[in-house]
């Protein structure tokens, strides 16, 4: 029984980040995460791991982006996410396997570093931002809608009630989703990572 343990492969996940570029493969190797970009492979020590962060981050063509990003001891940062370019305009998904991997690296960060800090959403200066700037732009379109319907421009108030709503589907999970909270040590928040299987 130990020996067929022993041949499960050890959890891993692959990338394109980038529509035109290499693809890059992420596995957990023992204490270590395994970086193969292709041209060379880095070796990350789980232990070296100080925050591991979570972010939604929708792309040009996706609003189902989700972010993983681990931040070292030495300063640098390692990030992937759970879409990967097929060609210039197709997207691929396997969130189901990207929890697991998720789920995966987290225990083992955990394990290797029980100091390490996990954290869900942005950063709270640039959460801020993004939520200022977000009510502000609503505010406006708010504002134009209303004088133009006052003004009698119906069609003018009614595209600006159509942008609002277009303004608010695309702002409304920038905010809510990634607001900034600290999670407990090795925890992985569905809402950031999705794919959990039921």
């Amino acid at each position: 029984m130990n020996e067929e343990l022993d041949d499960t492969p050890p959890p891993s996940w692959r990338q394109r980040p980038k529509p035109v570029g290499f693809e890059i493969s992420y596995e957990l190797v023992g204490d270590s995460l395994e970086i193969d970009r292709t041209r060379r492979v880095d070796s990350i020590r789980l232990s070296a791991v100080e925050q591991v962060r979570f972010v939604y981050a929708p792309g040009n063509i996706s609003s189902k982006g989700y972010k993983t990003q681990l931040r070292l001891s030495d300063g640098r940062t390692v990030t992937f996410g759970n879409l990967s370019w097929r060609s210039l305009t197709d997207l691929d998904r396997d969130d189901a396997r990207y929890h697991r991997f998720v789920s995966a690296l987290s225990a083992a960060i955990a394990r290797a570093n029980p100091r390490a800090r996990f954290v869900a959403g942005r950063p709270k200066p640039l959460w801020l931002g993004v939520a200022l700037v977000g009510a502000l732009s609503l505010l406006m379109l708010t504002v134009f809608s209303l004088r133009a319907f006052q003004q009698g421009a119906t069609n003018a108030g009614l595209l600006g009630v159509l942008l609002i709503a277009a303004s608010f589907w695309q702002v409304w999970p920038l905010v809510s989703l990634n607001r900034p909270r600290e999670l407990a040590t090795g925890e992985v928040p569905d809402s950031l990572v999705p794919g959990r299987a039921d």
